[in-house]
């Protein structure tokens, strides 16, 4: 991705203005006037906040649809269990590494100021592939489709992947987005309401599991538990090698993912440093915890070849299991998609920050657009580029097995991003010690940890499976090879934006950062001539 950064100040990054490289010359053309971004103190997101910021993203479909595929990639109730444990203890790894680099760059954005200050050289280039793997692949498909689901199966029982199911998902997209769009803090408060709420299901599926372990079922006790750690091998489930592990490890990583999520909105949160050290912690470490009890709650109720087969609707069958099939169960599953649309909400609310934050830094066609606050102090224009992603991946895919293929396309390119992140803060322990010194130092052994994970799952996907290689309903190489083709398409894109296209032109927009007196950011966009 580049050489390393080698400024000793990393407080220098949050108000240092984009430069113009020796090979440019002066400005020929303002583009814009100035443009203020501000934030009342009332907009901006206290610890409390923050806590559901992180939640409502990590607790979104994740833990109501991904538990089929991790046990059917295992074949082992004991060995699925430990894996929402080791996910658990990963994600406290890569939340270590994201606080140092959060506190030393307090600005939005997240892993895009990171990879800036380490990989310096060549200019963009970091960035431009990370807005590749944002732009393209941040996208809320996977919730909104689960939120689909989830209320037909509530309406009528039906339990098949379906285009009214998608239609539906269309519907919840465009609402969360619209609703930060045009009344912002009403979209935060909505995310901070469904932020309790979702905690409140989770809970309840916990306590419901407890019932069953006691023996309240409406089905026979189904000895989940007997022998746990038994590998078996069916052809519902089990038996898929290391793929089908890394698979496994793919949607747990899904699942746990947005602990990262105050990171990008740090510009507005109260007392950044403050909030995000206390926030962040409080959050994975309570959702860790409520991630492997609601796993023992589903192996409680539900045979394992229901839950290997049930695809996105595990946490509908234990309701039924449990419950049976009185009126109250009709409503249990519409309370789960309310907590996919309060994972939608919070996606949207961050992704749309860190696009805002590239049209900010002039790396955008028409980056004074997507960069803009306008109409409503809120960034509609990249809401409606985070919708528009959206939408598309939800209706391209055919009906079928849909969503483990939306899960590991989401997911997959975040690897290779968290593993630049976390080998370029390697470097920066072992061999810039005396210029990085960040307030918050994540402990040595974790970062490798966290490093290696990513590497593993990075490579082990183009590993051919045993088995079916189509048993997806797809080649199981189709979603790395599209994750790293996203990739490399920023990596293009850098080399038209920064080489060829201001060869033919003569100049290239660039985006001047300040910091104004109030403490206000103010972005400038200026028509760079080249020599």
């Amino acid at each position: 991705m580049g050489s390393f950064d080698k400024s000793s100040d990393p407080e220098a990054v949050k108000a240092a203005p984009v430069a113009i490289s020796d090979n440019e010359s002066a400005v020929v053309g303002e583009v814009q006037a100035a443009e203020k971004f501000a934030y009342s103190e009332d907009r901006k997101i206290g610890i409390t906040g923050a806590v559901f910021l992180i939640l409502n993203k990590m607790i979104g479909t994740g833990i109501f649809s991904t538990p089929s595929a991790i046990f059917q990639a295992t074949g082992s109730v004991g060995v699925a269990l430990f894996l929402w444990v080791i996910g658990g203890f990963l994600t406290c790894c890569g939340l270590s590494v994201w606080l140092e680099f959060g506190l030393a760059i307090p600005r939005s954005g997240g892993e895009k100021n990171y990879l800036e200050y380490i990989y310096k050289h060549p200019k963009y280039l970091a960035s431009c592939v990370l807005a590749a793997q944002m732009i393209f692949l941040g996208f809320s498909s996977g919730n909104s489709l689960a939120f689909g689901r989830y209320i037909l199966y509530a309406h009528n029982g039906e339990a098949q992947d379906s285009y009214k199911a998608r239609g539906i998902g269309v519907a919840c997209a465009t609402f969360a987005c619209a609703l930060h769009a045009f009344l912002p803090k009403w979209g935060v408060r909505l995310v901070n309401v469904l932020g309790v709420f979702k905690v409140v299901i989770v809970l309840f599926i916990v306590f419901a599991g407890f019932a069953a372990l006691a023996g309240h079922r409406h089905v026979p006790d189904p000895k989940n538990f007997d022998n746990a750690f038994r590998i078996e091998t069916t052809e519902y489930y089990g038996g898929g090698g290391a793929y089908a592990y890394s698979n496994a490890l793919l949607n747990i990583v899904y699942s746990y993912k947005g602990w990262e999520n105050a990171n990008y909105v740090m510009s507005e949160l109260k007392d950044p440093r403050r909030t995000l050290t206390l926030a962040a912690p409080i959050a994975v470490a309570g959702v860790t915890i409520l991630y492997v009890l609601a796993n023992v709650a589903y192996f409680a109720a539900v045979p394992k070849v229901d839950i290997a087969t049930s695809e996105v609707l595990v946490a509908g069958i234990f309701f039924k299991n449990v419950f049976g099939d009185s009126a109250g169960v009709k409503a249990l599953p519409v309370f789960v998609a309310l907590s996919n649309l309060g994972n939608v909400l919070a996606v949207a609310f961050a992704h749309a920050r860190l696009n805002q934050e590239l049209g900010k830094e002039g790396l955008l066609p028409l980056s004074k657009f997507w960069g803009s606050n306008k109409p409503c102090n809120a960034p509609a224009a990249s809401l409606f580029l985070h919708w528009l992603i959206t939408i598309i991946v939800l209706l391209a895919p055919p009906p079928g097995p849909a969503y483990n293929f939306l899960v590991n396309l989401y997911t997959y390119p975040g690897v290779w991003i968290n593993g630049f992140v976390s080998g370029g803060l390697i470097f920066l322990h072992f061999f810039r010690r005396d210029t990085w010194k960040p307030t918050w130092r994540c402990w040595e052994p974790i970062l490798i940890i966290f490093f290696l994970l990513n590497v593993f799952l990075a490579v082990v996907p183009f590993i051919p499976p045993v088995g079916d290689w189509n048993a997806e309903g797809y080649p199981y190489y189709v979603f790395p090879i599209v994750g790293v083709a996203v990739l490399l398409l920023g990596a293009t894109y850098w080399l038209l934006w920064t080489k060829v296209w201001p060869w033919f032109r003569g100049h290239r927009i660039v985006a001047e950062r300040i910091i104004d007196e109030d403490g206000n950011e103010v972005i400038r966009y200026k028509k760079v001539k080249r020599e």
